[in-house]
C-alpha cells in the first residue's frame, strides 16, 4: 500500500525571511511535484504547510470562502505592486484520542491518552526568488497512566519550523537554498518522515540546497536534530550529539520503462553520527553512513514503492554491517482512485550484534515513520523480518480503509525485539525463538470536507514466543483523531 502517515497557545507569530523554489519555479522545470523532495502539492493540503502552492487564490474567483482569502493575502498592492509580495496562512487544529490495553506490552491497567494540537503558520514570499517561513505548535495531553509524556506530546510551545530560502532558474533548472528548521523528508519513509503520528513533529536544523531539471535533480544537506524542552521556546535547542549530512539523487525514468510506467527512481549516500548511540546497554560514540535506493510509482494498475539500502560505519570497538530492504506493491481492482486494492509489502531489516558479540548488523532507521510497522510503536526496522498483505478499498464517498495482518520475526533470534524508540525490550535477547507476534490493523481516513478529516486505527498484536517468553503480553490499540485544517 502507499506509504503516508496515514500512514492533520495561541500566539503571534513572527516571521523569519526564507528561500525555497517557488510554486512557479517548480512548474517550469517539471520535475513532478510528488517526487521532488518536498512532496509538494499545488491547491491541496500537505503534512509540510510549506510545500503548498496556493497561487490560484490570487483570483478572487476561485475563494470560495473567507478562509480561501488567507492562503493569498498581498502586502505590496499599497505600493502599486503586482502581488509578487504576499502571505499564505495555515493552522491546524487536531484532538485525539489513544486507548491501549497491556502498555509497554506489560500486564496492567489501560492507558488513555487524550491530546491536542494547535499549529499555526506563515509563509511570506517576497517576489519569486525569496520566501520566508515560520511556524508554532502546541502540544497538550491528559488522560490516565501516562507515565512521563515525551516533549514531542506534551510542549507549551514550540517553534516547529522557522528557515529562509533563495531560488532562481539558472538555464532551465530550479536551484535553491534553504537555511533554518525545518522538516526533512527526502528519501524513503521509513527512512525519514516529519512523524506525524507524533504531537510535535521531528524537525532539523541546518541547510538544504538543490537543482532540480525536468528528469534529474540532485541536493544535499547537512542537519542536527531538534532537541526539544516541554516548556517554552528557549529550551528547544540543535541537538549537540547528533548530525544527519549527505546528497540525494533523483531520476524520472522513460515512460516506455517496463511496457507504460510512471516511475522515480531516487539514490542517497547519507552519514549520521551519534555521540550517545545506545545498544545493548551500552553508550558511545556511532557514525554510520547509508548507501541506498528508491523505486516509486506506478506501472499500469501496480504501485510500487520498492527500497534497499546497505548501512556502515562503527560504533564503539564494533564495526557496522547492516542491512535494510522495503518492498512494497498493490494492485488496483478497477479504474479510478477510489478502486479497490490488494497488496503485500515485505520488510526486513538486518539484527545482531547488539549485545557487543562481533560486528553490530543491528538496521537503524533515522527517522522513520514506525507505524507502518506498528501503530502502538512496539516494532521499529531493527533485527525484523515482516510479510504483511493488506487491501483497501472506499466504503463510502471521500474515504478509505484500510486491512492489513502483519506477521513478524527476528533476523537474529540472539538480539532483543527493538521498539519505535530503539530501545529493546528487556529480556528478549535472552530467548532464541523467533516469532515476535502477529499484528491485525485496520483504519479509517475520511475526508468530511477538503478541511476537515477524521482518522480512525485499531490494532491487535497478538504477541508470539520471542515476547512472550521475556514475560510480555498482547495488546489492543484504539484511537481516533479530527483535524481541522485551513
Amino acid at each position: 500500500m502507499t506509504r503516508f502517515d496515514p500512514r492533520l497557545r495561541a500566539a503571534t507569530l513572527s516571521l523569519v525571511l526564507v528561500a525555497a523554489p517557488s510554486p512557479a519555479r517548480a512548474e517550469a522545470t517539471s520535475y513532478p511535484l510528488a517526487s521532488n523532495g518536498d512532496a509538494a502539492v499545488k491547491d491541496g493540503y500537505n503534512l509540510s504547510r510549506w510545500a503548498e502552492d496556493w497561487t490560484s487564490k490570487r483570483d478572487a474567483e476561485k475563494r470560495g470562502d473567507p478562509l480561501d482569502r488567507l492562503k493569498f493575502l498581498p502586502l505590496d498592492g499599497a505600493w502599486g505592486g503586482d502581488g509578487d509580495v504576499y502571505v499564505t496562512l495555515s493552522g491546524e487544529l487536531r484532538l485525539r484520542v489513544n486507548e491501549t490495553t497491556n502498555p509497554n506490552l506489560r500486564e496492567a491497567d489501560a492507558q488513555r491518552q487524550d491530546i491536542t494540537r494547535v499549529v499555526a503558520g506563515a509563509d511570506l514570499h517576497i517576489g519569486t526568488h525569496l520566501r520566508a517561513y515560520g511556524e508554532l505548535a502546541h502540544g497538550g495531553i491528559s488522560g490516565r497512566n501516562l507515565g512521563a509524556p515525551a516533549a514531542t506530546l506534551r510542549n507549551d510551545l514550540v517553534i516547529q519550523q522557522s528557515f529562509v530560502e533563495a531560488s532562481a532558474e539558472v538555464g532551465g533548472v530550479d536551484v535553491g537554498v534553504r537555511y533554518g528548521r525545518q522538516e526533512f523528508t527526502d528519501g524513503p519513509n521509513l527512512l525519514v518522515s516529519q512523524r506525524d503520528n507524533n504531537t510535535i513533529r521531528y524537525t532539523l536544523n541546518g541547510w538544504r540546497a538543490w537543482a532540480r531539471g525536468s528528469k534529474l535533480r540532485v541536493g544535499v544537506f547537512d542537519f542536527r536534530p531538534t532537541a526539544y524542552g516541554d516548556l517554552g521556546t528557549d529550551d528547544d535547542v540543535n541537538d549537540p550529539a547528533r548530525r544527519f549530512s549527505g546528497a540525494n539523487v533523483g531520476f524520472v525514468l522513460p515512460k516506455a520503462f517496463l511496457g507504460g510506467s510512471s516511475l522515480v527512481l531516487d539514490a542517497f549516500a547519507w552519514r549520521r553520527r551519534n555521540l550517545v548511540g545506545a545498544w545493548g546497554g551500552r553508550i558511545g560514540p556511532a557514525t554510520r553512513y547509508y548507501l541506498g535506493a528508491q523505486l516509486r510509482g506506478d506501472v499500469g494498475p501496480v504501485n510500487l514503492d520498492w527500497s534497499v539500502n546497505r548501512q556502515w560505519g562503527h560504533y564503539i570497538n564494533q564495526d557496522i554491517d547492516a542491512w535494510q530492504a522495503f518492498i512494497a506493491q498493490t494492485y488496483r481492482l478497477g479504474q479510478g482512485k477510489a478502486a479497490p486494492r490488494v497488496g503485500v509489502h515485505f520488510d526486513y531489516a538486518s539484527g545482531g550484534g547488539g549485545y557487543g558479540d562481533g560486528k553490530l548488523r543491528n538496521a537503524y532507521s533515522p527517522f522513520g515513520n514506525n507505524i507502518y510497522f506498528s501503530y502502538q510503536l512496539y516494532l521499529t526496522p531493527s533485527n525484523l523480518v515482516a510479510l504483511t498483505p493488506n487491501v483497501s478499498f472506499a466504503p463510502f464517498r471521500n474515504a478509505r480503509v484500510t486491512g492489513e495482518y502483519e506477521l513478524a520475526w527476528r533476523d537474529d533470534v540472539r538480539d532483543a525485539v527493538y521498539r519505535a524508540n530503539g530501545q529493546p525490550f528487556a529480556g528478549t535477547q535472552n530467548g532464541r525463538a523467533r516469532k515476535i507476534g502477529n499484528l491485525t490493523r485496520v483504519q479509517l481516513v475520511w475526508a468530511i470536507t477538503p478541511r476537515v478529516s477524521f482518522t480512525g486505527r485499531y490494532e491487535h498484536l497478538d504477541a508470539g514466543p520471542a515476547l512472550t517468553d521475556a514475560g510480555y503480553r498482547s495488546s489492543d490499540f484504539l484511537a481516533g483523531w479530527l483535524s481541522f485544517r485551513f
